[in-house]
């Protein structure tokens, strides 16, 4: 999480007044986004976006804008204008320290472009535009951001989704896959989600497609413990043709292991890098430096 400092004062404990109205607020923002989201979004975009929302609102998570910034980055950078309409609200309107009224406004005039009306509500056409030079690219790299809390953010899902967590947890040991890695997985691609699907028909939690499905016999995608084993049986055969480099092993779950042996490493396709950082970061790893 972000290291500052706070002072005597901001350490004191606020009225009984003070937490209801952020509770108030917290739960607000929550209802508020999630009814924001659109269905055509896809369950990589859903999760990212719902991920930097606990950040944003701190459900399971400490509060941290810094943090919903990386997330809302990565799913503006999906093609998600619900993504860059958030992350201009926060550089517009969010704390002190982080806000950056140009370049807010630059992300929200981006997402209005893409079609989201908020944004265009909310863009201030009395304020300039900062240049965006790269997607989120330098900004993000700049923030100072902390290993993820994963067990924290698990515990603040809904109990549907802890239940699909532990379930996780308890069958990836049988199928030597490090339990961090299969719950980053499940949460980049689905956020726990037994019921997504994604336009090129990748369904379920860990979001199979059917020919995987086929190819490690899962019968209902759908059956939460049915898709994770097929998952997990994925991922064994996925860490033994690459040696067990989990970098490899997410590139080769999300572009497949043809497009790793091709590239010789992570293929350079901007979806598949993100993608690869995503996981590890979310499994509480780094990603190791290459030349």
């Amino acid at each position: 999480m972000i290291s500052f400092c706070l002072n005597r004062v901001e350490r004191r404990r606020p009225p009984i007044y003070v937490k209801l109205l952020l509770l108030a607020m917290s739960l607000l923002l929550v209802s508020v986004s999630r009814a924001e989201l659109s269905y055509e979004e896809a369950p990589r975009v859903v999760a990212v976006l719902e991920q930097g929302l606990a950040a944003e609102s701190g459900v399971g998570l400490r509060r941290n804008p810094s943090l919903a910034i990386k997330f809302y980055c990565d799913a503006g950078t999906m093609g998600s204008s619900e993504g860059f309409f958030r992350l201009g609200r926060i550089l517009s309107k969010g704390p002190r320290y982080l806000r950056n009224p140009t370049l807010g406004n630059a992300y929200l005039a981006l997402a209005a472009r893409l079609g989201h009306h908020r944004a265009a509500m909310l863009h201030d056409a009395r304020v300039e535009n900062a240049p965006l030079e790269q997607e989120c690219g330098n900004f993000v790299n700049g923030l100072h951001i902390d290993r993820f809390d994963l067990e924290g953010y698990l515990s603040g899902l809904s109990p549907a989704k802890r239940k699909i967590s532990r379930l996780i947890q308890s069958l990836a040991v049988g199928y030597g896959i490090d339990v961090r890695i299969a719950l980053a997985i499940g949460l980049a691609e689905s956020n726990l989600n037994s019921k997504a699907v994604s336009q090129a028909n990748a369904q379920g939690v860990m979001q199979l497609i059917p020919a995987t499905q086929e190819r490690f016999g899962v019968k209902d995608p759908f059956d939460a413990e049915s898709n994770i084993k097929g998952g997990l049986a994925y991922l064994k055969w996925l860490k033994a043709r690459f040696g067990g480099d989990w970098e490899l092993v997410a590139a080769a779950y999300n572009a497949g292991e043809g497009a790793v042996d091709r590239h010789d490493g992570v293929p350079p396709y901007r979806e598949t890098r993100q993608y690869v950082k995503r996981v590890l970061f979310l499994a509480g790893f780094t990603m190791p430096e290459k030349g």
